[in-house]
């Protein structure tokens, strides 16, 4: 284990200023080239006691940036076409690149570090997806996954639009199976 300050607070780690224990891959892979720590040496320690004050300051108005832009991008909602089998399952998924790229294209730039994705998006449909645009200020916002933007815009107005196409296709077999029977009825009906 190798300890470690903290420069910024990192998720189920700890906040800024703590001194963590953490595997060394772990520190040596992304905590230290990430800038997120610095070694728990003497010197680093009170190197950052000198420096606590200017990088809380730093901190701060980083994540006050960071709120602000939160709050705009609350609404967004950001449409993804791509082709699906019948029952709506994707052929493939929906990766965080895609997502940042059509969060970045709408307006707010983030990169696909930023996005949080608990498990892949696999159907079509309404999916929050978290975009941490800061260690403590995260947003979500809506992917619309869509075969086509009609049926982005119906799914956005709470209609599925494989629902529909299955009720289409219902009413079209009935009426079909109307007119077969009212045809062999007349066939037999003058005989």
């Amino acid at each position: 284990m190798v300890d470690l300050i903290l420069l910024e607070r990192v998720e189920k780690l700890g906040q800024m200023g703590q001194v963590v224990k953490v595997r060394p891959g772990y520190a040596r892979n992304y905590l230290l080239p990430q800038k997120k720590a610095m070694r728990a040496t003497k010197e680093n320690l009170a190197y950052f006691d000198t420096q606590r004050a200017q990088l809380e300051a730093h901190n701060l108005e980083r994540k006050s940036e960071a709120a602000e832009v939160a709050a705009k991008m609350a609404s967004v909602t950001v449409v993804l076409i791509r082709q699906a089998g019948e029952s709506g399952q994707l052929y493939g998924s929906v990766a965080v690149r895609d997502i940042a790229e059509a969060v970045t294209a709408s307006g707010f730039t983030v990169g696909k570090q930023q996005i949080v994705l608990e498990r892949p998006i696999k159907t079509l449909g309404l999916h929050p997806v978290r975009v941490m645009l800061h260690p403590e200020v995260g947003v979500t916002v809506t992917v619309n996954v869509a075969q086509s933007e009609e049926g982005a815009r119906m799914q956005a107005a709470g209609i599925d639009p494989l629902r529909e196409i299955d009720e289409e296709e219902e009413a079209a077999r009935a009426e079909a199976q109307a007119a077969w029977a009212a045809a062999q009825a007349e066939a037999e009906g003058p005989a």
